[in-house]
């Protein structure tokens, strides 16, 4: 099945921002990720598709590749049929330029050139709500690759060595010609590395490395969101060249809250509050990332009006104003009367009618809408 456009994915133009990116990747993470759709299969192909869209979108150097060849700037698999057709020429001529194109969008290196660096990684870092608006120093484990102990990274078992490769010379490129075209590659008989090993060491079957784990410590800074990344430079795979090892993007998520959600930079919550308290008006605790605040309730306060309380909500990543927190009223129905307290009730409802529309206006001017509806259907 094709892919489908990485922007219509994320519902962005193509000249949407970082941060366009970012709210539009944190939205459909949040309706389609796993954890609020379990077993749902849709949905957590939707969640993929956007996750791999964002990644895409948010890397300059990719984003550049798939803004000029599309899907295939960005698949490996893609990247290598492209390199068996194209390559660098011998001179600063077409072939070189059309060489130089490929080379940065695909790895493809240059006799002569700098050691491939390691492979970048991602960590998945689920946080808590508290910890992302606060900041926080987080302890990960993640696998790594470590220099075979017992040969001592060669790959050969002990008492010999590996020989150089005849296929590339040991060089770990081989160059093909076709034409005024010329490509360089990968050697396949050496896989890139210019040497073969004959007898293999047990330990780490040829590969020179084991696989261990490491803790790393992550600074979260305060303000962070879904849809972040932190780096941590060098911790990522090392490269099996000689080059610089990959870094290691720390992919951010925050785990649903059992009281606040968050949009942007604000907070919300629902708060429950009596018949009476919202009759009569009142004081109510209610809670904030930073503790506890009064919130005033006036009299006759309707179920579903909003309180903003300022600055009690994110103060932003990058600066800015600190948002706010958004109190909901949701006025509480009493359950489980006694006889008494039903009584009481009805005497309350019949004063009220006795008062006429005046105390209910909302529920009057409904019912004057319904009348006047059925009126004209009968016309």
């Amino acid at each position: 099945m094709a892919k489908r456009d990485f922007y219509e994915v994320l519902g962005v133009a193509r000249n949407a921002s970082e941060d366009d990116l970012k709210k539009a990747y944190r939205r459909l993470a949040m309706k389609h990720h796993p954890d609020r759709n379990p077993d749902d299969k849709a949905a957590e192909e939707k969640f993929k598709e956007a996750k791999e869209a964002y990644e895409v979108l948010t890397d300059a150097r990719k984003r550049a590749a798939y803004d000029q060849f599309g899907h295939a700037g960005v698949d490996p698999s893609a990247a290598a049929g492209a390199g068996a057709g194209a390559g660098h020429g011998r001179g600063a001529n077409f072939s070189d330029i059309f060489g130089d194109v490929f080379g940065d969008i695909f790895g493809a290196g240059r006799a002569g050139g700098r050691p491939q660096g390691g492979a970048d990684l991602r960590y998945n870092l689920d946080l808590s709500l508290e910890d992302a608006v606060h900041g926080a120093t987080v302890k990960i484990r993640i696998p790594t690759r470590t220099p075979c102990k017992v040969c001592s990274g060669s790959g050969a078992k002990p008492g010999t060595s590996p020989v150089g490769c005849p296929s590339c010379a040991g060089q770990g490129q081989v160059r093909m010609q076709q034409g005024f075209f010329s490509i360089q590659q990968t050697c396949p008989r050496c896989r890139g590395s210019g040497k073969l090993i004959s007898d293999p060491c047990v330990a780490c079957h040829g590969q020179g490395w084991t696989q261990e784990h490491k803790t790393l410590s992550v600074q979260v800074p305060a303000g962070v969101d879904t849809g972040d990344r932190i780096r941590l430079s060098g911790e990522g795979e090392p490269s099996d060249s000689g080059g610089p090892p990959g870094d290691l993007y720390v992919q951010v998520g925050i785990r649903e809250h059992p009281i606040f959600s968050r949009e942007d930079n604000d907070l919300f919550c629902e708060v429950p509050v009596s018949f009476v308290t919202a009759t009569l008006g009142g004081e109510l605790d209610v809670p904030t990332l930073d503790g506890r605040v009064k919130l005033k309730v006036p009299p006759e306060t309707q179920s579903g009006k909003l309180f903003r309380l300022r600055g009690k909500g994110v103060k932003p990543l990058r600066g800015g104003t600190t948002g706010d927190l958004l109190c909901k009223v949701m006025v509480e129905t009493p359950v489980n009367l006694n006889a008494k307290q039903k009584a009481l009730l009805t005497e309350f409802e019949q004063a009220l009618q006795e008062g006429g529309k005046k105390h209910n206006p909302k529920a009057s001017s409904w019912l004057d809408g319904v009348k006047k509806f059925f009126e004209n259907m009968q016309l």
